[in-house]
């Protein structure tokens, strides 16, 4: 608003002005029943008046009405000359908080908080400071005789401590107008005396005292009795000439309302109270999210271990690599279309480091008694350390002369090595036998590591080209050309210089294909990603369900809360404080749920690690997954916190 709440109000002109006040309600079989029929009346400041009338007389309705509980269904109501059906909602919550204070037949305390508590709520709405609105709090039931109990929640005081806690939550913002409904109503006649007592001296102090009573004893306390019937008015003893003039005063205390840090706080503090107070629910409902972001966090890191692992394979294949292969044919044969001299021929081109040729096949590999079926017998040239970056870790690679002499040598990879030498003795000199033909181990290759599930680069032998084409495999044509090039910017050009000459040199025949590894990389690592995008979309399929659990818990928190609604509402409670108060709940349920999540994630990751599955946790995925959890609290809380703060004031303090 642009204007002060507090502008509008005239001091000088009657508190409280009725005219022609009509309330219908209409009932669950659609009977309209009038409680208030053309009330009129008016009260100044000051005054002490009892509105007394029997049961179903309209006389609760008519306190609803004078405390911006209700509205009226026809009729003026004039709060100090200021016409409160004008007030929007925001408004009438500020006249409630700065103008109002209730006392309750049925006290409303809230069960869950302690009578220091409960007296402090009206000065939470106000914006007043923790330690000022504690001390006042303090301060005003002790003056009321309980402030020997101010730590004591409702169920451990009696009725008569518990309506003066009432009292004071009352006078906690001033309480210039004390609405009390059957302050007496529920209590024993010592304690009853007591409270009328109480409220004759807030009346002597120049408080505004409405009482609401069926009682004639009640009502004779009062200064003016107003008896009404079957929702009329039908006597009016009238104010007294003698009464002091008092004018009301009206502080514009919505500018001292809570800032956005501080009402968060006082509603998280709220809410954990309120989850506190329900403690296996809100287990229950932590659940839903701590599954679903656990899910999350674990299924991402699965997802991402395997996509590094296959990178990592590729990666130690090298990436600048072309791979040039024999097309097979309809009959599962090999083509001869490659030869060693394509190998020569490719290596003359720019931008080619290395080409080499090989010839790959499967035979049993015999070293004393030990047989040994490796998943290659490769036949390659020396150029593989070099173009594959794979070191020899023991011993020597064959050399040129090794080849050009078809020398019967092998060198092993590191699982053969470990199979056919189980003891660790050198195997550099000994005679392994391949194919049945003798060969001298000169070498053991380094680790290299799984390329996939089904494949592993360490268990292969390796021997001469020349050697391996004459004497194991007995063919002349290869299994493919590996070619290393230099400038890996430049590779697509490379390929298709590649091409072009194959072409050329087999008389245009495209009897082979070519695939680079950087191609490889990117497809394996889109199919990757793909996999990780669906374990994701699984595991946040959990968070929508605790999401939805989060959702149908608020619902029912909002149902089993009404009335606590309602006392806040009556103490003051906007709307928005109300909404911010869910909503809290439900952010702090899911935040909580969402570290809970994150931390069980990595915990199942961790444990799957140890079954030998890659896992790869990154921080993007556990910030993300905690992220989710929170917007999915709010977006599935707000429809249940927005419920709460749309209830009508008089219809929440109503329910049971």
């Amino acid at each position: 608003m642009s204007m002060s709440y507090a502008d509008g109000f005239d001091v000088d002109a009657p508190l409280i002005e009725l005219d022609e006040i009509r309330k219908t309600f209409i009932t669950g079989g659609g009977v309209a029943v009038e409680a208030l029929r053309g009330v009129s009346m008016s009260i100044r400041a000051g005054e002490f008046v009892a509105i007394m009338g029997a049961s179903g007389s309209g006389k609760s309705t008519l306190m609803n009405i004078l405390g911006c509980l209700d509205r009226p269904t026809s009729g003026a109501y004039r709060f100090a000359g200021r016409e409160v059906s004008a007030l929007d909602a925001d408004q009438l919550a500020w006249l409630r908080r700065e103008a109002f204070g209730f006392v309750f037949q049925s006290y409303n305390l809230l069960a869950s908080a302690t009578a220091e508590e409960n007296v402090e709520i009206p000065a939470v709405y106000a914006g007043l400071d923790v330690d000022t609105r504690k001390e006042r709090a303090i301060e005003l039931l002790t003056l009321l005789g309980v402030g020997e109990r101010v730590h004591h929640r409702p169920s451990q005081l009696s009725g008569g401590q518990q309506q003066r806690v009432s009292i004071a939550r009352a006078l906690m913002n001033g309480g210039q107008v004390i609405l009390a409904d059957e302050p007496t109503g529920a209590l024993d006649s010592k304690s009853g005396a007591e409270v009328i007592q109480l409220l004759e001296n807030l009346a002597a102090q120049g408080h505004t005292v409405i009482l609401i009573t069926h009682d004639a004893k009640v009502a004779a306390h009062a200064h003016r009795v107003i008896e009404i019937r079957d929702g009329e008015i039908v006597a009016d003893s009238g104010a007294r000439a003698d009464a002091p003039v008092h004018r009301v005063t009206l502080s514009d205390s919505a500018n001292d309302s809570p800032s956005l840090f501080s009402g968060l706080n006082e509603s998280l503090g709220m809410a954990t109270r309120a989850l506190k107070a329900n403690f296996f629910r809100t287990i229950l409902t932590l659940l839903g999210i701590v599954i679903g972001v656990g899910s999350v966090v674990a299924m991402l890191a699965i997802g991402e271990g395997a996509k590094q692992r296959v990178v990592d394979q590729i990666g130690s294949m090298g990436t600048n690599l072309i791979v040039v292969r024999p097309l097979r044919g309809r009959d599962a044969t090999v083509n001869a279309t490659l030869m060693p001299e394509d190998a020569e021929a490719i290596a003359q081109l720019p931008n080619v480091m290395s080409s080499m040729p090989d010839v790959t096949g499967e035979q049993t590999v015999r070293y004393g008694n030990v047989d040994y079926r490796p998943e290659d017998i490769i036949a390659t040239t020396t150029d593989l350390p070099f173009t594959r970056s794979w070191p020899v870790a023991q011993g020597a690679f064959f050399t040129e002369q090794d080849m050009e002499d078809y020398a019967p040598v092998a060198v092993l990879g590191d699982i053969v090595y470990e199979t056919l030498f189980p003891g660790g003795e050198d195997p550099v000199g000994q005679y392994i036998l391949i194919a049945n033909v003798p060969f001298q181990v000169i070498g053991v290759m380094s680790p290299k590591g799984a390329m996939s599930a089904a494949q592993d680069a360490d268990d292969v032998v390796f021997v001469p080209l020349t050697t391996g084409m004459m004497r194991i495999f007995g063919q002349r044509h290869l299994g493919s050309i590996t070619v290393a090039v230099s400038d890996i910017s430049v590779m697509d050009d490379t390929q298709n210089a590649i091409l072009d000459l194959l072409k050329a040199r087999h008389d245009g025949a495209e009897s082979f294909r070519i695939r680079n590894m950087a191609d490889l990389l990117e497809t394996a690592t889109t199919a990757q990603n793909t996999l990780t995008t669906l374990l994701a979309a699984v595991a946040a399929i959990s968070l929508l369900v605790g999401g939805i659990g989060i959702m149908n818990i608020m619902l029912v928190s909002v149902t089993e809360r009404t009335r606590e609604i309602g006392i806040r509402m009556a103490t003051g409670a906007r709307q928005r404080d109300i909404l911010q108060q869910f909503l809290s709940e439900a952010l702090m349920v899911s935040a909580i749920g969402g570290v809970v999540g994150v931390i069980g994630g990595v915990a199942v990751g961790v444990t799957v690690e140890a079954f030998g599955t890659p896992i790869l946790f990154t921080a993007t995925p556990m910030i993300l997954a905690f992220a989710c959890a929170a917007a999915t609290g709010l977006v599935f809380g707000y429809a249940p916190a927005r419920k709460a703060a749309r209830l009508d004031p008089v219809v929440a303090l109503a329910n049971e």
